[in-house]
C-alpha cells in the first residue's frame, strides 16, 4: 500500500508507530522546581554524538494540568537538567506503570515502587539499580511541526554503570536484556547479540 499521511492510512491503527523499530526507551527522570519527582518513558529517544556525549528525546503530547506539554519537559524547562535511565527487561512492569498519565503532583517513583538514587553532577533523581543512567544538562529545545511536538537535546555530564553490566571492559547489553519499543503495545528485549567487523577494520 501507499498513503500520504495528510490523507490518512485507512487502517485500524497508525502504521507509522511500528515502522521504525526497535526503538530504545529513554526512561527520563526529572524534578520540578518544587521538588516533585517525575519519571516517564520515551521511545523517541537516542544518542546523537560521542564527544561530548549527547542525547535527544522527543515529547509529542500535552497534559491538561500543564500549559502545552508533559511533566518531563515542563520540569526540564524549569531546571535545565534531566537523567536518562536505561530500561532492562526486568523493569518492564515498573516502566509501564510510569507511562500512566498522572497528575503533575504525583511522584512516579513512589507510584511505581521504584527506588531513587541521587545524581552526581545535576540536581535530579535517577532510577537506583538501572543498568546505566546518563545525567544530562539541557542544551536546546526545538519546536517541531505539530502543536505539541518538541525535541529535547542534552549533553551528558555524568554516567552511572551498574557493576555487573561491565564484562571484559565493555558495557555488556546481553547481561541485562535491554527493553525496546516496537510500536502499538508491542515491545521486545535484546536476547541475542552478535558482532560484525566493519570493512575498514584492521
Amino acid at each position: 500500500m501507499f498513503y500520504k499521511p495528510e490523507n490518512g492510512h485507512g487502517l485500524p491503527h497508525n502504521p507509522f508507530n511500528a515502522l521504525i523499530t526497535p526503538r530504545p526507551i529513554g526512561w527520563i527522570s526529572t524534578q520540578s522546581s518544587d521538588g516533585i519527582n517525575n519519571l516517564a518513558p520515551y521511545s523517541f529517544f537516542n544518542g546523537i554524538a560521542y564527544e561530548p556525549p549527547q542525547v535527544m528525546f522527543a515529547t509529542t503530547g500535552a497534559k491538561p494540568d500543564q500549559t502545552d506539554t508533559k511533566d518531563s519537559l515542563a520540569n526540564i524547562r524549569e531546571t535545565g537538567v534531566f537523567c536518562v535511565n536505561i530500561v532492562e527487561y526486568g523493569a518492564k512492569d515498573a516502566m509501564n506503570a510510569t507511562s500512566q498519565a498522572l497528575d503533575k503532583e504525583v511522584d512516579e517513583f513512589a507510584h511505581a515502587g521504584i527506588d531513587i538514587a541521587e545524581c552526581a553532577t545535576i540536581n535530579c533523581p535517577r532510577v537506583a539499580g538501572a543498568p546505566a543512567a546518563l545525567e544530562c544538562r539541557l542544551t536546546q529545545i526545538i519546536d517541531l511541526p505539530g502543536a505539541v511536538n518538541r525535541l529535547v537535546l542534552g549533553e551528558v555530564t555524568g554516567i552511572h554503570i551498574r557493576d555487573n553490566c561491565l564484562k571484559d571492559g565493555r558495557f555488556d547489553v546481553a547481561s541485562f536484556q535491554p527493553l525496546a519499543r516496537l510500536g502499538y503495545r508491542d515491545y521486545t528485549r535484546v536476547s541475542e547479540v552478535f558482532e560484525l567487523a566493519r570493512p575498514d577494520d584492521e
